[in-house]
């Protein structure tokens, strides 16, 4: 009430003195010191002085992402203001769009703008070259504005990825803890050693590098121990827990062992001194995906092995091994056990249980932990079905690509496939293949088409799946002159200059590839 009051006050002290008070936002993420929040607001204050504004409140979002409004407490502070009715300003003044925010659908960010413009309060974009009055060329602008700040996160996100697999096939560490028995080495560029560093240490110059390195004598010997006795003595990882914690041996953590944390050790490949990276991907904040095996980036000897690669081996094989007398039906009736006794389901779990196989085994025999889940019909509280989804795109990729190449070969031309996946059709034009998977948005199904800026395709055929996502329902061949952005949206039905792309079948493209003899054309 007493806001409210406040915020009564300052309108009608508005309407008395024609003072207007705003808020300023501000926002710098780890990626852009030049957008300093001293440099923004140096911008802000003086956009206020010429507009006759008060900057009565600071909202600063510190060395924060703005892909995403989670973490970003300053913005989530002004939103509850101006939500709440509590807000005792009447604008809000920004340095640009991308500082309101990189988000990866344009529309989120215009969601937020709008929630403010219906409270009755206009968001200013302080360093544009715009003024954000409504008008027909700052909407447009805007818009546009939007989509790059998204996609230089999405360019970022790419280039990054590819510098980080690069260092990982060159031996050096990229992120997480080392491990029991292993220590993270900070290196020269020379790869001359400069120091270990302890959990949370990070390295100060961007010419440094890490690598992992034999920990203590007694935690190496620890590894080796735990291996000989699950290799030699055939003890259990449960058992070997046991007899760790007897020795009051803790795990690198601190903590007690448990049967989670020996079968970690005894499955993880940085024991064999492998590099391996992308085991599970978070791109963008957008969603965690735990990637198949065959999109692991590894160097192999990368660092000293604190166990040989055959006894590595041999505990590997006895981990397989040891749910192959299990049937799909055994193993599906043990986890409806766990699911009773546990009350829900996940691969830490699992492990933990003593009396059954391993999550990776789940993994193993049906494809993945979800596809288990949904065969007893447990459904996480987390909808993960993205991720079988986006297996199957995987999967089916080849294959389309495959059929489509088969089409043009049909029709008499001749293509060429580059490492890119672009196909070089009788060395006159070029064809990218997307593949649009279909998502719930709002009240129907969507379609999200991303074109592939970096290849510059003379045609890019998005081939849209069913709403099922299980099989082909048509097909958009979009030319790259006609392209205006990076991105495109379909819903189940479009407008007419989005489905004049449309095609039910290909046989008309594969026909551009038809070579007639001189002969017929004269």
């Amino acid at each position: 009430m007493g806001r409210r009051l406040i915020r009564r006050l300052f309108k009608a002290e508005e309407r008395d003195g024609d003072i207007k008070r705003a808020a300023a936002y501000v926002r710098m993420s780890t990626d852009h010191q030049k957008y300093s929040t001293e440099n923004q607001l140096e911008t802000i204050e003086r956009y206020a002085a010429n507009r006759g504004f008060r900057i009565v409140e600071t909202f600063e979002d510190s060395g924060r992402s703005g892909l995403r409004v989670d973490g970003r407490e300053g913005l989530q502070r002004l939103m509850h203001e101006v939500q709440t009715g509590q807000a005792a300003f009447s604008a809000i003044l920004v340095y640009d769009v991308s500082r309101w925010g990189r988000f990866q659908d344009a529309d989120e960010g215009a969601y937020y703008e709008y929630v403010c413009s219906r409270a009755g309060i206009r968001v200013h974009y302080c360093g544009e070259q715009f003024d954000n009055d409504g008008s027909i060329g700052s909407v447009l602008l805007k818009s546009v504005k939007r989509v790059m700040a998204g996609e230089y996160s999405r360019e970022l996100s790419v280039k990054v990825f590819a510098g980080q697999c690069r260092l990982v096939e060159l031996g050096f560490r990229q992120g997480g803890p080392a491990g029991f028995g292993l220590r993270r080495q900070l290196i020269d560029e020379n790869r001359v050693p400069k120091a270990m560093l302890s959990r949370g240490d990070r390295k100060s110059l961007q010419t440094d590098r890490v690598v992992l390195t034999l920990g203590p004598v007694e935690e190496v010997e620890g590894v080796r121990l735990i291996y000989q006795m699950f290799v030699e003595q055939g003890l259990s990882e449960n058992e070997i827990a046991t007899r760790l914690n007897l020795a009051g041996t803790l795990t690198d953590l601190g903590r007690p062992w448990t049967r989670a944390s020996v079968h970690q050790i005894l499955t993880n490949e940085k024991y064999i001194g492998n590099n391996v990276f992308n085991r599970v991907s978070f791109k963008l904040k957008q969603k965690r995906v735990v990637n198949s095996p065959d999109t692991w980036v590894r160097a192999e000897a990368a660092f000293p092995p604190a166990v040989s690669r055959e006894l590595f081996e041999r505990a590997r094989a006895i981990i397989d091994t040891r749910s192959a007398h299990y049937s799909d039906e055994e193993l599906l009736a043990l986890l409806q056990e766990v699911l009773k006794d546990e009350g829900y389901l996940s691969g830490l779990i699992i492990d933990e249980r003593e009396d059954m196989p391993s999550a990776s085994a789940y993994r193993h025999r049906f494809g993945s932990l979800i596809r288990a889940y949904s065969l007893i019909g447990y459904i996480p509280d987390r909808d993960y079905s993205y991720i079988e989804v986006n297996r199957r795109i995987r999967d089916t990729h080849p294959a389309i690509v495959t059929t489509i190449l088969r089409g043009f070969e049909l029709a008499g031309g001749r293509i060429a496939v580059d490492q890119n996946q672009l196909l070089t059709i009788n060395d006159q034009f070029t064809a990218a293949v997307v593949i649009a998977r279909a998502c719930i948005s709002g009240g129907g199904y969507r379609w999200h088409v991303r074109f592939d800026t970096s290849l510059v395709p003379d045609l890019t055929i998005a081939v849209r799946l069913s709403t099922s996502n299980s099989e082909i329902l048509d097909y958009y061949v979009f030319p790259w002159l006609d392209l205006t952005a990076s991105r495109l949206k379909l819903a189940q039905d479009n407008a007419l200059q989005l489905d004049a792309y449309r095609f039910d079948a290909l046989d008309s493209l594969y026909a551009l590839a038809r070579q007639c003899p001189f002969e017929e054309v004269a």
